[in-house]
């Protein structure tokens, strides 16, 4: 089991950041709250919308608009666990996510790499996805793998597929994947059984977890919500990360971008706890500013420190640990 160093708490002995007091954070919640309930979250997906209708949501289907009653929301949160174990092939990798313990991972998804070899800038592959595992899997400071390259050279509509063969099969480490539909959910639940001994085994010990994105501004597309479902009904952890691009896709304020940002994540929080109570969540983001000039997302500037900062303090509020990107 790995014990990671705590960082930030409360009373700050360490190095941390706050950003939010008690009165704003109490804020941030109440207009969450109020945009939950009055303006609602879109939901693409026909399965989804009976699961929030059942957990007592109200749902326009003609509008795919899911309007979230406060209790519902607040009820979600306090089923969701303070901790998660993201278990790995070799038990004495086993990471937990909770309380003030700060972990790391590598950065995920990328669609190209610098060739180590002659320098020169090229489409990533299933070979690469191969070498990062490794290299992961050899540097104590990371605590699990997370899907780290597309592989341009597969079929695209599997990839996922791809990428967690490549994974699993070269750390002893927790791996994190993004299976993007209800089928390559599945699929990769099935690979990750085989490798478990069983789903049994599985859902006791769960060796993999998924990447989830609402779509800014506040809308849930069928592919999130199915992955969201088939994990939560295994009891596979689902990190609901939103990629807000404050200027963009979300208000230009940091405030007004944190109250879309916690709606669109607490929405998906909502779809698991509503498919499965207990089942467990992470609290994530890579939520960012838009670069103007050229509408790109800029991974590193201050304001996204001071973003990863303050919704740190939100799940810490929830006491759902969170997971936090580019910071």
């Amino acid at each position: 089991m790995r014990r990671s160093k705590a960082a930030g708490e409360t009373m700050y002995e360490g190095m941390g950041i706050n950003c939010l007091s008690e009165a704003a954070i109490d804020r941030i919640h109440d207009a969450t709250l109020e945009v939950l309930k009055f303006t609602g979250v879109k939901v693409y997906s026909e399965e989804a919308l009976e699961i929030y209708h059942g957990g007592g949501c109200m749902v326009d289907k003609e509008k795919r608009t899911v309007y979230f009653p406060s209790y519902i929301v607040e009820d979600c949160i306090r089923s969701a666990p303070a901790s998660v174990v993201l278990a790995a092939r070799n038990p004495e990798q086993d990471y937990v996510m909770g309380g003030e313990r700060v972990g790391f991972c590598n950065f995920s998804c990328g669609v190209q790499v610098v060739d180590i070899e002659d320098g020169t800038v090229r489409d990533s592959t299933k070979k690469d996805t191969v070498d990062i595992a490794r290299l992961v899997d050899y540097l104590d400071h990371y605590d699990i793998l997370d899907c780290p390259v597309i592989p341009r050279d597969v079929n695209q509509k599997v990839f996922p597929l791809h990428n967690y063969e490549a994974m699993i099969s070269n750390t002893s480490k927790h791996c994190s994947t993004a299976p993007f539909n209800f089928r390559l959910a599945e699929l990769i639940i099935e690979m990750a059984s085989a490798v478990a001994g069983g789903k049994d085994k599985l859902r006791e010990r769960p060796i993999i977890s998924a990447d989830v994105c609402p779509q800014s501004p506040l809308s849930l597309a069928r592919e999130t919500c199915e992955t969201i479902i088939s994990y939560a009904r295994h009891e596979i952890p689902v990190n609901v990360l939103s990629m807000a691009l404050a200027g963009g896709t979300s208000p230009v304020t940091l405030a007004g971008t944190l109250v879309t940002h916690n709606a669109e994540v607490l929405a998906g929080i909502c779809l698991t706890q509503l498919t499965k109570r207990g089942a467990p969540n992470i609290y994530g983001s890579s939520t960012t500013i838009m670069e103007m000039r050229r509408g790109t997302a800029t991974v590193g500037c201050p304001e996204m420190a001071i973003l990863d900062a303050c919704v740190a303090a939100m799940a810490r509020r929830y006491r759902i640990p969170s997971f936090l990107a580019g910071s």
